[in-house]
Parts: structure tokens; C-alpha cells; sequence
């Protein structure tokens, strides 16, 4: 198990990104404060389908709809050989309570980066 480490990017001028090659099941904390963004660069030789789960999460309230429940986890869809997706983290905060498991996505290289 690895653990996404965060990269700060607040200030000016450039900085050395933290990287993280996933593995099997993975962790990262989650700081909504910071403005965080996952991005996840597929550099492997298949598609690959990425979920993120906090623990702690279960259901929802939506407008219009009403209880959704995140307890599954939040899905990056397929992923493809050579693709990067980014993901901010604030927008999918329901899925982030609680311990956070990232899973489906061993050999992806994984950057936290906090604004």
C-alpha cells in the first residue's frame, strides 16, 4: 500500500511534483481547504478503471432526487493506456469520508497536488 503524497503548489515559481506509482490498494489524506487536485497518468500498456472510497461514506442528499449513496466509491471510468485524468477533489468530497482507498489502478502514476 502506498500513500499519494501531496505536492504543495501555493507561491510562485516551478517545484518537483510528487509521484506515486499505485499498487494494488492505495491512500491519501484528503484536505478540502487546500483545493486538491488527483491526477492519474495511465503509463501502463492497458486500460485501467481507478475507484476512490472513503470508509465513512454512505449516502447523500441530492436536490430533485434525494439520498444517493456513495458507499461504492467514486469510479474514474476506463482509464486508457497513455491517458491522464485530474480530478478535483472538492467535487467529489461525498465519496472522500473517512479512510481512502484507491484501488483498481496499479502501475498508474499518481500526483496529489494542493493549491
Amino acid at each position: 500500500m502506498a500513500t499519494i503524497a501531496p505536492t504543495n503548489m501555493q507561491g510562485t515559481g516551478a517545484r518537483t511534483v510528487t509521484r506515486t506509482t499505485l499498487t494494488a490498494s492505495d491512500t491519501f489524506t484528503y484536505n478540502a481547504d487546500r483545493n486538491p487536485v488527483l491526477e492519474l497518468d495511465n503509463i501502463t500498456a492497458g486500460a485501467l478503471t481507478v475507484t476512490i472510497d472513503g470508509a465513512d461514506g454512505t449516502t447523500v442528499p441530492v436536490a430533485g432526487v434525494g439520498q444517493v449513496s456513495v458507499a461504492a466509491g467514486f469510479s474514474t471510468g476506463s482509464i486508457a493506456a497513455g491517458a491522464k485524468v485530474a480530478i478535483p477533489l472538492n467535487s467529489i468530497s461525498a465519496y472522500l469520508r473517512g479512510v481512502i482507498a484507491v484501488t483498481g489502478g496499479s502501475g498508474i502514476s499518481a500526483s496529489l497536488l494542493e493549491f
